[in-house]
Protein backbone atom coordinates (compact mmCIF):
# COMPACT_ATOMS: atom_id res chain seq x y z
CA UNK A 1 0.00 0.00 0.00
CA UNK A 2 2.93 2.46 1.11
CA UNK A 3 3.68 2.72 -3.33
CA UNK A 4 -0.01 3.11 -4.25
CA UNK A 5 0.18 6.00 -1.43
CA UNK A 6 3.33 7.29 -2.65
CA UNK A 7 1.54 7.32 -6.10
CA UNK A 8 -1.69 8.92 -4.63
CA UNK A 9 0.39 11.72 -2.88
CA UNK A 10 1.95 13.12 -5.75
CA UNK A 11 -0.81 13.08 -7.98
CA UNK A 12 -2.67 15.19 -5.34
CA UNK A 13 0.51 17.72 -5.09
CA UNK A 14 0.70 17.17 -9.04
CA UNK A 15 4.47 16.09 -8.56
CA UNK A 16 2.54 13.43 -11.21
CA UNK A 17 0.52 16.03 -13.22
CA UNK A 18 -1.66 16.05 -16.47
CA UNK A 19 -4.13 13.87 -17.60
CA UNK A 20 -2.60 11.26 -19.27
CA UNK A 21 0.45 11.12 -16.81
CA UNK A 22 -2.23 10.60 -13.83
CA UNK A 23 -3.65 7.88 -15.46
CA UNK A 24 -0.70 5.86 -16.85
CA UNK A 25 0.60 6.48 -13.05
CA UNK A 26 -2.94 5.57 -11.22
CA UNK A 27 -3.15 2.15 -13.29
CA UNK A 28 0.14 1.27 -12.70
CA UNK A 29 -0.19 1.62 -9.37
CA UNK A 30 -3.25 -0.13 -8.74
CA UNK A 31 -1.85 -3.21 -10.93
CA UNK A 32 1.08 -3.29 -8.67
CA UNK A 33 -1.30 -2.91 -5.66
CA UNK A 34 -3.31 -5.53 -7.02
CA UNK A 35 -0.18 -8.01 -7.02
CA UNK A 36 0.57 -7.20 -3.65
CA UNK A 37 -2.38 -9.24 -2.78
CA UNK A 38 -2.21 -12.26 -3.80
CA UNK A 39 -2.35 -14.02 -0.68
CA UNK A 40 -5.65 -12.44 0.78
CA UNK A 41 -9.06 -14.30 0.58
CA UNK A 42 -11.13 -13.23 -2.32
CA UNK A 43 -13.70 -11.15 -0.50
CA UNK A 44 -10.88 -9.38 1.49
CA UNK A 45 -8.72 -8.57 -1.75
CA UNK A 46 -12.12 -7.41 -3.56
CA UNK A 47 -12.23 -4.72 -0.46
CA UNK A 48 -8.93 -4.11 -0.24
CA UNK A 49 -9.03 -3.52 -3.83
CA UNK A 50 -12.01 -1.12 -3.84
CA UNK A 51 -10.06 0.99 -1.18
CA UNK A 52 -7.20 1.68 -3.03
CA UNK A 53 -9.45 2.56 -5.97
CA UNK A 54 -10.72 5.10 -4.35
CA UNK A 55 -7.86 6.96 -2.92
CA UNK A 56 -6.65 7.03 -5.99
CA UNK A 57 -9.89 8.47 -7.32
CA UNK A 58 -10.07 10.79 -4.73
CA UNK A 59 -6.67 12.65 -4.98
CA UNK A 60 -7.90 14.59 -8.43
CA UNK A 61 -11.94 15.07 -8.49
CA UNK A 62 -11.69 16.85 -12.17
CA UNK A 63 -9.68 14.94 -14.39
CA UNK A 64 -11.73 12.33 -15.42
CA UNK A 65 -8.68 10.46 -16.70
CA UNK A 66 -8.10 9.13 -13.46
CA UNK A 67 -11.04 7.57 -12.76
CA UNK A 68 -11.31 5.75 -16.30
CA UNK A 69 -8.11 4.28 -15.67
CA UNK A 70 -9.16 2.96 -12.48
CA UNK A 71 -12.14 1.98 -13.52
CA UNK A 72 -10.92 0.42 -16.50
CA UNK A 73 -7.53 -1.30 -14.64
CA UNK A 74 -9.74 -2.99 -11.99
CA UNK A 75 -12.59 -4.47 -13.57
CA UNK A 76 -12.67 -8.28 -13.93
CA UNK A 77 -14.80 -11.37 -14.30
CA UNK A 78 -12.80 -13.91 -12.15
CA UNK A 79 -13.91 -15.59 -9.43
CA UNK A 80 -10.54 -15.95 -7.33
CA UNK A 81 -7.50 -14.37 -6.31
CA UNK A 82 -4.94 -15.06 -8.99
CA UNK A 83 -7.49 -14.92 -11.95
CA UNK A 84 -8.61 -11.76 -11.10
CA UNK A 85 -4.63 -10.58 -10.85
CA UNK A 86 -4.05 -11.91 -14.14
CA UNK A 87 -7.01 -9.87 -15.33
CA UNK A 88 -6.17 -6.44 -13.73
CA UNK A 89 -2.26 -6.66 -14.79
CA UNK A 90 -3.67 -7.38 -18.54
CA UNK A 91 -6.11 -4.41 -18.34
CA UNK A 92 -3.72 -2.15 -16.87
CA UNK A 93 -0.62 -3.06 -19.64
CA UNK A 94 -3.33 -2.67 -22.38
CA UNK A 95 -4.24 0.92 -20.88
CA UNK A 96 -0.65 2.12 -20.48
CA UNK A 97 0.30 0.73 -23.98
CA UNK A 98 -2.71 1.99 -25.41
CA UNK A 99 -2.43 5.87 -24.20
CA UNK A 100 1.65 5.83 -25.44
CA UNK A 101 0.59 5.29 -28.60
CA UNK A 102 -2.57 7.53 -28.67
CA UNK A 103 -0.28 10.05 -28.54
CA UNK A 104 1.64 9.06 -32.05
CA UNK A 105 -1.83 8.73 -33.31
CA UNK A 106 -3.36 12.18 -32.06
CA UNK A 107 -0.40 13.94 -33.44
CA UNK A 108 -0.70 12.49 -37.00
CA UNK A 109 -4.58 13.07 -36.91
CA UNK A 110 -3.97 16.80 -35.72
CA UNK A 111 -0.85 17.85 -37.60
CA UNK A 112 -3.37 17.64 -40.63
CA UNK A 113 -4.83 20.72 -39.22
CA UNK A 114 -1.62 22.50 -38.68
CA UNK A 115 -0.35 24.48 -42.07
CA UNK A 116 3.32 25.58 -43.54
CA UNK A 117 3.53 29.27 -41.99
CA UNK A 118 1.14 28.33 -39.11
CA UNK A 119 1.84 30.16 -35.67
CA UNK A 120 -0.17 28.45 -33.06
CA UNK A 121 -1.16 29.22 -29.28
CA UNK A 122 -1.14 26.50 -26.90
CA UNK A 123 -2.21 26.77 -23.06
CA UNK A 124 -0.86 24.52 -19.89
CA UNK A 125 1.16 21.66 -20.73
CA UNK A 126 -0.68 18.91 -22.76
CA UNK A 127 1.45 16.11 -24.30
CA UNK A 128 -1.64 15.42 -26.47
CA UNK A 129 -1.24 18.99 -27.43
CA UNK A 130 2.47 18.87 -27.69
CA UNK A 131 2.59 16.19 -29.82
CA UNK A 132 0.35 17.65 -32.93
CA UNK A 133 2.71 20.54 -32.47
CA UNK A 134 5.92 18.97 -32.75
CA UNK A 135 4.69 15.86 -35.64
CA UNK A 136 3.68 18.99 -38.29
CA UNK A 137 7.06 20.44 -37.17
CA UNK A 138 8.47 17.21 -37.97
CA UNK A 139 6.95 17.25 -41.48
CA UNK A 140 9.02 19.92 -42.14
CA UNK A 141 6.04 22.71 -41.68
CA UNK A 142 7.41 26.41 -41.25
CA UNK A 143 5.35 26.70 -37.27
CA UNK A 144 6.29 28.90 -34.59
CA UNK A 145 4.47 28.61 -31.05
CA UNK A 146 2.33 31.66 -28.74
CA UNK A 147 2.51 30.11 -25.13
CA UNK A 148 0.22 31.21 -22.41
CA UNK A 149 2.23 31.04 -18.48
CA UNK A 150 -0.65 29.47 -17.37
CA UNK A 151 -0.73 30.73 -14.28
CA UNK A 152 -0.16 30.02 -10.44
CA UNK A 153 1.35 27.02 -11.13
CA UNK A 154 2.88 28.37 -14.30
CA UNK A 155 2.63 24.89 -16.36
CA UNK A 156 3.24 27.09 -19.79
CA UNK A 157 7.27 27.33 -18.47
CA UNK A 158 7.53 22.98 -18.69
CA UNK A 159 5.61 23.69 -22.60
CA UNK A 160 8.58 26.62 -23.71
CA UNK A 161 11.16 24.48 -22.25
CA UNK A 162 10.00 20.86 -24.07
CA UNK A 163 9.48 23.57 -27.71
CA UNK A 164 12.78 24.74 -27.02
CA UNK A 165 14.53 21.91 -26.82
CA UNK A 166 12.85 20.32 -29.68
CA UNK A 167 13.76 23.60 -31.83
CA UNK A 168 10.23 25.14 -32.40
CA UNK A 169 10.41 29.06 -32.00
CA UNK A 170 8.18 29.61 -29.67
CA UNK A 171 6.88 33.24 -27.81
CA UNK A 172 5.83 33.26 -24.03
CA UNK A 173 2.88 35.71 -23.04
CA UNK A 174 1.45 36.19 -20.03
CA UNK A 175 -2.04 34.89 -19.70
CA UNK A 176 -3.62 38.33 -19.68
CA UNK A 177 -2.30 38.85 -22.90
CA UNK A 178 -4.21 36.02 -25.01
CA UNK A 179 -6.75 38.54 -26.57
CA UNK A 180 -4.07 41.19 -27.62
CA UNK A 181 -1.94 38.31 -29.05
CA UNK A 182 -4.97 36.33 -30.75
CA UNK A 183 -4.78 38.78 -34.00
CA UNK A 184 -1.13 36.99 -34.61
CA UNK A 185 -2.65 33.63 -34.29
CA UNK A 186 -3.76 30.75 -37.07
CA UNK A 187 -4.97 28.26 -34.73
CA UNK A 188 -5.72 27.52 -31.02
CA UNK A 189 -4.76 23.70 -29.80
CA UNK A 190 -5.17 22.63 -26.26
CA UNK A 191 -5.20 19.40 -24.00
CA UNK A 192 -8.12 17.86 -22.25
CA UNK A 193 -8.36 17.25 -18.58
CA UNK A 194 -12.21 15.86 -18.80
CA UNK A 195 -15.07 16.33 -22.10
CA UNK A 196 -18.73 15.99 -21.12
CA UNK A 197 -20.91 13.92 -23.15
CA UNK A 198 -22.27 17.57 -24.73
CA UNK A 199 -18.66 17.95 -26.29
CA UNK A 200 -17.98 20.75 -23.37
CA UNK A 201 -14.63 20.77 -22.20
CA UNK A 202 -12.87 20.91 -19.00
CA UNK A 203 -9.60 22.52 -19.48
CA UNK A 204 -6.58 24.23 -16.73
CA UNK A 205 -7.53 27.55 -15.99
CA UNK A 206 -7.85 30.11 -18.83
CA UNK A 207 -8.48 27.60 -21.50
CA UNK A 208 -12.01 29.37 -22.24
CA UNK A 209 -10.48 32.53 -22.28
CA UNK A 210 -8.50 31.07 -25.25
CA UNK A 211 -11.48 29.37 -26.95
CA UNK A 212 -13.99 33.22 -26.31
CA UNK A 213 -10.74 34.82 -27.64
CA UNK A 214 -10.68 32.68 -30.90
CA UNK A 215 -13.78 32.56 -31.42
CA UNK A 216 -13.85 36.65 -31.44
CA UNK A 217 -11.35 36.81 -33.71
CA UNK A 218 -12.88 33.76 -35.87
CA UNK A 219 -9.95 31.65 -35.32
CA UNK A 220 -10.21 27.43 -34.79
CA UNK A 221 -9.66 25.62 -31.44
CA UNK A 222 -8.85 22.32 -31.48
CA UNK A 223 -8.44 20.17 -28.61
CA UNK A 224 -6.64 16.95 -28.37
CA UNK A 225 -7.65 14.19 -25.82
CA UNK A 226 -7.21 10.72 -25.53
CA UNK A 227 -10.74 8.89 -25.28
CA UNK A 228 -10.18 8.17 -21.78
CA UNK A 229 -10.49 11.63 -21.47
CA UNK A 230 -14.48 11.56 -22.12
CA UNK A 231 -16.25 11.43 -19.14
CA UNK A 232 -19.05 8.21 -19.11
CA UNK A 233 -20.61 9.88 -15.45
CA UNK A 234 -22.10 13.43 -17.30
CA UNK A 235 -24.26 10.78 -19.41
CA UNK A 236 -26.07 10.54 -16.02
CA UNK A 237 -26.01 13.97 -15.71
CA UNK A 238 -23.49 14.54 -13.32
CA UNK A 239 -21.48 17.84 -13.16
CA UNK A 240 -17.99 17.61 -13.89
CA UNK A 241 -16.80 18.66 -10.73
CA UNK A 242 -13.97 21.88 -10.34
CA UNK A 243 -11.29 21.16 -8.44
CA UNK A 244 -9.94 24.27 -5.82
CA UNK A 245 -6.49 24.56 -4.70
CA UNK A 246 -5.15 25.92 -2.14
CA UNK A 247 -4.20 29.49 -1.19
CA UNK A 248 -0.71 29.47 -1.31
CA UNK A 249 -0.41 28.22 -4.88
CA UNK A 250 -1.16 32.36 -5.93
CA UNK A 251 -0.22 34.28 -2.59
CA UNK A 252 1.95 33.84 -0.22
CA UNK A 253 0.83 32.44 3.65
CA UNK A 254 3.01 35.28 4.83
CA UNK A 255 1.17 38.03 3.29
CA UNK A 256 -2.18 36.56 3.44
CA UNK A 257 -2.13 36.21 7.36
CA UNK A 258 -1.51 40.28 7.16
CA UNK A 259 -4.59 40.57 4.89
CA UNK A 260 -7.52 39.60 7.38
CA UNK A 261 -10.15 40.76 4.87
CA UNK A 262 -9.11 38.81 2.14
CA UNK A 263 -10.25 35.45 0.74
CA UNK A 264 -8.53 33.86 -2.35
CA UNK A 265 -9.73 31.87 -4.55
CA UNK A 266 -7.61 29.09 -7.03
CA UNK A 267 -9.87 27.21 -9.06
CA UNK A 268 -7.76 24.83 -11.29
CA UNK A 269 -10.03 24.53 -14.27
CA UNK A 270 -12.80 26.11 -16.44
CA UNK A 271 -15.24 24.74 -18.68
CA UNK A 272 -15.14 25.65 -22.25
CA UNK A 273 -18.71 25.31 -24.36
CA UNK A 274 -18.93 23.31 -27.32
CA UNK A 275 -19.61 25.56 -29.19
CA UNK A 276 -16.65 27.55 -29.42
CA UNK A 277 -14.63 23.91 -30.57
CA UNK A 278 -13.85 23.45 -33.80
CA UNK A 279 -12.65 19.69 -33.62
CA UNK A 280 -11.71 17.11 -30.64
CA UNK A 281 -8.61 14.93 -32.20
CA UNK A 282 -8.39 11.64 -30.46
CA UNK A 283 -6.49 8.70 -31.26
CA UNK A 284 -9.40 6.72 -33.33
CA UNK A 285 -10.59 10.08 -35.49
CA UNK A 286 -10.92 13.90 -35.26
CA UNK A 287 -14.90 14.77 -33.97
CA UNK A 288 -16.96 17.51 -33.68
CA UNK A 289 -18.01 17.83 -30.13
CA UNK A 290 -21.37 16.94 -31.04
CA UNK A 291 -20.10 13.40 -31.17
CA UNK A 292 -18.85 12.96 -27.66
CA UNK A 293 -21.61 10.83 -26.74
CA UNK A 294 -20.23 8.30 -29.72
CA UNK A 295 -16.36 8.61 -27.98
CA UNK A 296 -18.37 7.22 -24.33
CA UNK A 297 -20.53 4.12 -26.01
CA UNK A 298 -18.14 3.01 -28.28
CA UNK A 299 -14.79 3.17 -26.90
CA UNK A 300 -14.68 4.11 -23.35
CA UNK A 301 -17.12 0.67 -22.70
CA UNK A 302 -17.60 1.59 -18.81
CA UNK A 303 -20.54 0.27 -17.28
CA UNK A 304 -22.40 2.97 -15.56
CA UNK A 305 -24.64 2.33 -12.52
CA UNK A 306 -27.24 4.62 -11.79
Amino acid sequence: MDDLNTTAEKIKTMEIRGAGRIAVAASAALRDYAISLKSLPFDEFNIKLEEAAKNLVDTRPTAVSLPNAVALTKRYSAENVPDAINEIVDNAEKFIKNAEEALGKIGKIGAERIHDGDVVMTHCNSHAAISIIKTAFDQGKDISVIATESRPRRQGFITIRELNDYGIPTTLIVDSAVRLTMKEVDLVVVGADSISVNGALVNKIGTSQLALAAQEARKNLIVAAETYKFSPRTLLGEMVEIEDRGSEEVVDSEILRELPNVNVKNPAFDVTPAEYIDLIITEVGAFPPAMAFTIIRDYLGLELEI
